[in-house]
């Protein structure tokens, strides 16, 4: 039996794994079936609202990293996705804190190891987060860049040229080396990049923290599909978020606006919105240190229309 082509998303919180994919698949191949499965890490799911339509089967896995908390439900999810759609090719996009080189372990061991066969791993980064020592520190960060054949500097129009210079010395030096150091805009890659070579990599898996996520805490919230909420409302709620939730990491939601629905992405300061086909039930999630829900979800509720 012809083995479905799987290629793994990877890129810290915030770097933009979701619009690449909305690009991707935008753009990928008319005589290619492909499905998508989105881990986030927390319990409510945004990522996967915002990659659905009508012709691509998106399956999700919330409420932590693939291959810790959500480790069995992936196998699980896999394997439905591909009995029941029988793919040509399969995305997943992994959580931000997701330990990249155990997801592979995983999609490499039967019984999944025995339908897939484990195409390019694509890291984006933030090149002004890549040349920062204090994220390559980090052991999950250092996993996410380690396990990836296709390396991408994403963002690049918010770095400096000399950031985008040191981004492109030191992924240079990169062992091995990759198959691919690319810079895109607003993560517009190329489809043919998931065929790429797979590097041979020295088998390795970084110390990694059991409490590595737990600085952070997440808080979601859903709203029935006849709840519309006001677009006003909603960018003056996104514009004070990071007064309202110090040390705020990441703040992202799909809504009812009117007879539209548009997803709301916060990262790095900055948020944008794009149109959905989602029409399930507005949601929201967050990702800080600490902050004040019932706060957050009195500022959703005067945001209704």
């Amino acid at each position: 039996m012809k083995k479905t082509i799987v290629n793994l998303f990877t890129g810290f919180l915030g770097v933009g794994k979701t619009t690449a994919l909305r690009h991707l698949i935008a753009n990928r191949p008319v005589n290619e079936k492909w499905a998508v499965i989105v881990n986030e890490f927390g319990e409510v799911g945004i990522d996967g609202a915002a990659l659905m339509n009508d012709e691509l089967p998106v399956a999700e896995i919330a409420g932590g990293c693939l291959c810790c908390v959500a480790g069995p439900q992936m196998t699980a999810t896999v394997a439905t996705l591909l009995r029941r759609e029988r793919p040509d090719r399969l995305l997943i996009e992994a959580s931000g804190l997701a330990h990249a080189a155990g997801v592979i372990d995983e999609l490499r061991t039967p019984p999944l190891g025995d339908a897939l066969e484990v195409g390019a791993v694509l890291t984006l980064v933030d090149p002004r987060q890549f040349v920062n020592p204090d994220y390559l520190r980090q052991p999950l960060y250092r996993d996410q860049v380690a396990i990836a054949d296709v390396l991408v500097a994403n963002k690049v129009d918010m770095a400096d040229m000399e950031t985008l210079q040191a981004f492109r010395e030191q992924a240079g030096k990169l062992f091995p080396p990759k198959s691919r150091v690319a810079e895109v805009l607003n993560g517009q890659l190329q489809a043919d990049w998931l065929n790429d070579a797979v590097t041979l990599k020295p088998r390795y898996r970084p110390a990694v923290p059991v409490d590595a996520a737990s600085q952070w805490d997440s808080q979601g919230w859903t709203f029935p599909p006849e709840q519309s909420f006001s677009g006003e409302a909603l960018t003056q709620f996104f514009d004070g978020l990071p007064k309202a939730v110090p040390g705020l990491v990441r703040a992202k939601g799909v809504f009812r606006v009117l007879d539209t629905w548009v997803w709301l992405n916060w990262a790095e300061g900055q948020w944008g919105a794009n149109q959905v086909s989602w029409r399930r039930d507005s949601r929201f999630e967050l990702i800080a240190g600490a902050f004040d829900a019932e706060a957050i979800e009195r500022e959703l509720q005067a945001c209704f229309e």
